[in-house]
């Protein structure tokens, strides 16, 4: 890279991570990363209202979320860098699992 570009670049990169750092901090969205075959963090609390995403970080293999307890029904597949979201309005814990892989298992405890 040209260094007069870099020069001015870095700054602007840095407005706009400032910028989605602040407002992920101030929306109620809570993020569990999907990879290596495991959810991370495997338990997430969150207050009632949060949403919760699932965002894919996987290189190739695909995922989906499902609640079987709650008899809701499966997420649609989501493929690398692809999310799926829930928006968790009551108190509760909600384990969960990838359907396509039984192993992979987490909870939403959702607290006041």
């Amino acid at each position: 890279m040209n260094p007069i570009v870099a020069h001015i670049a870095k700054p602007i990169l840095a407005s706009f991570m400032l910028a989605a750092f602040l407002v992920n901090a101030n929306a109620d969205e809570s993020v569990v990363s999907v990879e290596k075959m495991q959810f991370i963090p495997q338990i997430i609390k969150v207050k009632p209202g949060t949403t919760v995403r699932w965002l894919n970080n996987e290189k190739r293999s695909n995922h989906t979320i499902s609640f079987e307890k709650e008899g809701i029904p499966e997420s649609d597949r989501f493929f690398p860098g692809e999310s799926w979201q829930r928006t968790f309005e009551k108190p509760g814990s909600y384990p969960y699992i990838c359907g396509i892989h039984p192993e992979m298992n987490g909870v939403v405890e959702v607290v006041e």
